[in-house]
């Protein structure tokens, strides 16, 4: 296919050129009766390029295929079958993908260390889960993919399975090995979705690991707003095999998605495949060489270490890791990830990817440059030599062990949510179960779930992080003075 084209560009600026006017959605009329004041913040392009997909960038019938031949190019891109372009971002996308697997009642395997959109997906469609756990490393305290035995296991306990799901790479860059997962599935005749919503980069550069369809994957979710050049909300998903219909795939997201698309995150998708297709490799032989140079340089410092593939992978870790996602542990200095986070913003205007109890990571793109990432090793450079004047002590958190994480799954997430709930002081929520996600964010991935009974490590690792100052924003409290729990009969 001809990747020099870009269809949603080409329509945007063939529509600038005609002059169109247009008396339909949206009001503000291309920025005509847009606020000066707004417009003087967003510019007046954003307004003028904010049209109708349907009966404005395209005719009423969507003849011109604008759309459609811009996800032909995304497939043809990436070796897809089938692309499909979401502007409510990969939430909407994984949620989709669970729809068109598994129905109400019906099991799906699922990683427990996704993402709270998937679990949303559980709640909307009341899909139950078979959680499938994670690889634990209790020297980091932090969780990896499952395993091909722990999904073995569970397609052995629970034959009628309509699929897997598993996230990779998380968000701080560990792959699973993706290629013997969705053999165990397809050798059971049920697919495998992944949630790769931090990969979008992956099919670009021999150099990162193997991508989900490369890998055999039957779906495949990814973040462009993330990992490329999109806008936020920017999400593709692609679909390749026998085992799901297009159709069926397209009428769950058409169930999930707005009518009112965002033509501004369709064109910057349709961009950012022209820019990967035609200087993706290059690009990325760029970023890969600022990540190495950051590393380098962050690891020189007294008190801070980077962990890399010798860290995440083998010996019961990781499958892979990619190398853009730059985690630093800050055990050395005595300050947690939170603390340093927010001195970090305050202190020198950076905001980095993620911060937990003992880490912080700086997520790169082909975006940055050796001038982007010195002033992030400065400024930590700046921390470690005087980091105790700087910041004070972080308070204890109470970490569980990997018993202590996983809790029983008493209810379905659906039943839960939907059903009576009370809300108690959190002294007494042992034992209760959960109504609600406690979702430590960023990165994102529930602490406890709706249906899940709660126990003391969990709790006590959630209040005292809090404390701490891990932001716990879905909560009915995110002081967690009191949890939302079923109610009793």
């Amino acid at each position: 296919m001809d990747h020099s084209q870009a269809p949603v560009l080409d329509a945007l600026a063939a529509r600038h050129s005609q002059g169109v006017l247009s008396f339909t959605p949206p009001g503000h009329r291309q920025g005509r009766g847009a606020d000066p004041r707004v417009r003087a913040v967003l510019g007046d392009d954003v307004f003028r390029s904010d049209v109708l997909a349907t009966g404005g960038l395209d005719d009423r019938a969507g003849s011109g295929r604008v759309l459609e031949r811009a996800q032909e190019l995304m497939a043809d891109a990436v070796g897809a079958q089938h692309t499909f372009f979401s502007t409510c971002g990969s939430s909407l996308s994984v949620k989709a993908a669970m729809l068109a697997v598994a129905g109400p009642h019906e099991e799906l395997l699922i990683g427990r260390d996704a993402h709270k959109s998937v679990v949303s997906g559980l709640v909307l469609a009341g899909i139950r889960p078979v959680w499938v756990d994670p690889r634990w490393d209790g020297t980091r305290h932090l969780a990896h993919p499952p395993d091909t035995a722990a999904f073995e296991a569970a397609f052995a306990a629970h034959p009628d399975a309509r699929g897997a799901l598993v996230t990779s790479p998380t968000p701080y860059g560990a792959c699973a090995d993706l290629a013997k997962i969705a053999e165990i599935c397809h050798r059971r005749g049920v697919p495998l979705i992944v949630d790769e919503a931090w990969g979008a980069h992956l099919p670009f550069h021999p150099s990162l690991p193997t991508w989900a369809m490369d890998a055999g994957a039957d779906v495949c979710v990814t973040s462009v707003h993330k990992a490329g050049s999109g806008l936020e909300q920017g999400s593709v998903f692609h679909l390749q095999g026998t085992l799901l219909d297009p159709r069926t795939l397209a009428n769950r997201a058409d169930l999930l998605g707005t009518t009112s698309p965002s033509v501004l995150v369709h064109a910057a998708l349709d961009g950012w495949r022209r820019q990967m297709v035609q200087h993706g490799k290059e690009l990325y032989d760029g970023a890969l060489a600022v990540a190495g140079r950051l590393r380098e340089r962050i690891g020189r410092t007294p008190g801070l270490r980077v962990e890399g593939r010798d860290d995440f992978c083998g010996r019961g870790g990781a499958a892979d890791l990619d190398p853009l996602q730059v985690v630093t542990d800050l055990t050395g200095l005595g300050v947690s990830g939170y603390r340093t986070a927010d001195w970090l913003r305050a202190r020198h205007h950076i905001d980095v990817h993620l911060a937990d109890h003992r880490r912080i990571s700086a997520q790169l793109t082909h975006a940055d440059t050796a001038a982007t990432t010195d002033a992030l090793a400065s400024a930590l450079a700046e921390l470690a030599h005087d980091v105790h004047r700087r910041l004070d002590p972080t308070p204890p958190i109470r970490l569980p062990t990997p018993a202590g994480l996983r809790l029983e799954q008493a209810l379905l997430p659906r039943d839960a949510f939907f059903g009576p709930t009370e809300d108690v002081p959190v002294a007494e929520a042992k034992g209760r179960i959960a109504a609600e996600m406690l979702t430590p964010y960023p990165p994102g991935i529930p602490a406890a779930l709706p249906g899940e009974r709660l126990g003391t490590a969990v709790l006590d690792y959630l209040r005292t992080g809090v404390a701490a100052g891990m932001v716990v924003p879905d909560a009915a409290d995110p002081h967690l003075r009191t949890v939302r729990v079923a109610a009793l009969p």
